[in-house]
């Protein structure tokens, strides 16, 4: 699943939940709980990745230019969104099987 579907989805659900909580007149409360939850998914996206991550990229490292390219970019410290998108990369390069 694609970064871009997640977001929509995201936005879809949260839209939802700002039209459940006018309906039930806890618009203060859903408005805190949304905001509660983008910051932590936020904070989940950006913190850096487990060591087994880091196993991972070098195991993909030097076989395609354009993961190569994302791998310096990101740098010493990867978060999580960057190791996203570099398999993403790495997924769309490598053969199908």
């Amino acid at each position: 699943m694609s970064l871009t579907i997640i977001l929509i989805i995201a936005i879809i659900l949260s839209v939802g939940f700002h039209f459940i909580g006018v309906y039930t007149g806890a618009k203060k409360t859903i408005w805190l709980m949304l905001f509660i939850m983008w910051a932590g998914s936020i904070n989940i996206a950006m913190s850096e990745i487990k060591p087994s991550g880091y196993e991972k990229i070098k195991s993909v490292q030097g076989k395609f230019a354009n993961t190569d390219a994302l791998i310096q970019e990101a740098g010493d410290k990867i978060s999580v969104y960057e190791m996203v998108v570099i398999m993403q990369s790495y997924q769309i390069n490598s053969p199908k099987k």
